[in-house]
């Protein structure tokens, strides 16, 4: 059985670099676009997002500002990463949500099989890529 492929959703956001990174690197502009956090852009940072399962602990694994945010999300092994590319006056932003187990893995939280969680979430992240642009734009 194959293991499942890493979430991916990029987009192109007519703004600059620093004003995504200011959205995508801080406790209220991940607040505005994701979920209700505590983030704090320091490595080794121990914070909580307020998903639907309830309160899921993470913890900060990289910053390269203005480029890269990676964090461990839940105790399952998930990792999530925020990558920002510099186009100028365009920012390309892509999430990369990986650590997935095998397909028929029950993921504790969900009481479901990882493969069905996926492909849920992959349409919850093409959603919240697309808020994103819109935050950053209006």
């Amino acid at each position: 059985m194959d293991d499942i492929k890493d979430i991916q959703q990029t987009v192109v956001i007519k703004a600059p670099i620093q004003k995504v990174w200011n959205h995508v690197s801080t406790s209220t502009g991940i607040s505005e676009w994701f979920m209700p956090n505590d983030f704090k852009a320091l490595v080794g940072y121990e914070f909580q997002i307020q998903s639907p399962f309830g309160p899921s602990l993470c913890k900060v694994l990289q910053i390269e500002e203005p480029y890269l945010i990676s964090f461990a999300w839940d105790t399952d092994g998930w990792v999530v990463s925020f990558q920002l590319k510099d186009l100028g006056d365009r920012t390309e932003f892509t999430v990369i949500h990986g650590g997935w187990k095998a397909p028929d893995h029950v993921v504790p939280k969900a009481g479901e099989d990882a493969s069905i969680i996926r492909d849920r979430m992959n349409g919850g992240w093409a959603g919240i890529v697309q808020k994103l642009q819109k935050v950053v734009e209006e």
